[in-house]
């Protein structure tokens, strides 16, 4: 059974070895994607770049974060060539001019809001990383989502807290990473909306899991506040009073998947390994000695149990799992 900061240079490689498998794959895939007029109707590869495999547009740009992850903890696997020689072709100026091509569309303004922005710039933050120019290339494309996140935060009047892709709180914690090595002025932006939204949050219920839910609406908040809540056990005590007994049960049960070729409901190995991640993060941010440490390491053991051993069941999760696997495992994006 794995457990959380497992990740060994020969799983690293398998995850490597699937995810290159899909970056480049033209189809299937599905567009987010404004048609205004017939010169709209056009492929993938020509809307975008460099983000036209792996299904969709954001889980290619969280392919390409996890196989450089990947490339800079193992560099010498062999598979990291392989990874280095990809991105010195696609990583380049004249594609991301492409990609901002499209994103500079008056059709485009809601345009992977905010999910896609979120893992764009966690991309960034992890290829401004390597030496190479591959940082530089897509740095007019981070900013450009940066902005976006900068008009966005202040007329968001709610968070949304659903456990899919328009997830506030997960968003805003991989943007907050990159905006502590790139932008100030966001990293106070995000953290005066999550204590405005989120600061106040007692007594969490945690109905989920939804039916096709691969984030944890509870954990993505506890998630973002332990990142930016200077004493995050307490405002923890009164958002999961019960944590220590494991309740609420539901977010220390794994959750059980069906049927994997269901695009939807394979969404549920993603909550396993996101909640995986998220109990070993919070875990560590209360320190050893707090009560419910151990119930949320063995609650992340759990989960992550549940579901690393299908990555690779049928392309509905095999297109983006990976990567979700690769941060259960403590490839974080902050390291």
């Amino acid at each position: 059974m794995s457990s959380p900061s497992d990740l060994t240079p020969d799983i690293a490689a398998g995850f490597a070895r699937l995810t290159l498998g899909h970056l480049g794959q033209p189809w299937p895939y599905k567009l987010d994607h404004v048609m205004t007029g017939p010169d709209d109707v056009r492929a993938p590869a020509e809307l975008h770049p460099i983000f036209h495999g792996s299904f969709d547009w954001h889980s290619c740009v969280h392919g390409w974060w996890q196989v450089l992850r990947i490339a800079r903890a193992f560099p010498d696997l062999p598979v990291a060539a392989e990874i280095r020689a990809r991105a010195d072709t696609m990583l380049v100026p004249a594609n991301v001019a492409g990609e901002l091509a499209y994103l500079a569309r008056p059709a485009s303004g809601g345009f992977e809001r905010p999910y896609g922005w979120g893992w764009l710039l966690a991309l960034h933050h992890e290829a401004s990383r390597h030496d190479a120019g591959w940082g530089a290339a897509l740095e007019p494309l981070a900013r450009a989502f940066a902005a976006r996140f900068h008009a966005f935060l202040p007329k968001l009047t709610y968070p949304i807290r659903v456990g899919t892709h328009f997830n506030t709180a997960f968003a805003l914690t991989l943007a907050r990473e990159w905006a502590l090595a790139f932008d100030g002025a966001l990293v106070e932006r995000i953290d005066d909306r999550a204590r405005g939204w989120f600061g106040g949050d007692a007594d969490c219920q945690a109905w989920e899991p939804g039916g096709d839910e691969f984030l944890s609406p509870a954990l993505s908040v506890a998630l973002l506040m332990s990142r930016v809540e200077p004493d995050f056990a307490r405002w923890f005590d009164r958002f999961l009073p019960r944590a220590a007994d494991r309740q609420p049960a539901s977010l220390f049960t794994p959750a059980h998947v069906s049927d994997r070729s269901d695009g939807k409901i394979a969404h549920l190995d993603g909550l396993n390994l996101s909640r995986a991640w998220a109990w070993t993060a919070i875990a560590d941010a209360l320190g050893a000695d707090h009560p419910a440490t151990v119930p949320t390491r063995a609650a992340a053991s759990g989960h992550l149990a549940a579901s690393i051993d299908h990555l690779a069941d049928d392309y509905m999760g095999t297109h983006w799992l990976a990567s979700f696997a690769l941060l259960a495992l403590g490839g974080e994006t902050r390291t």
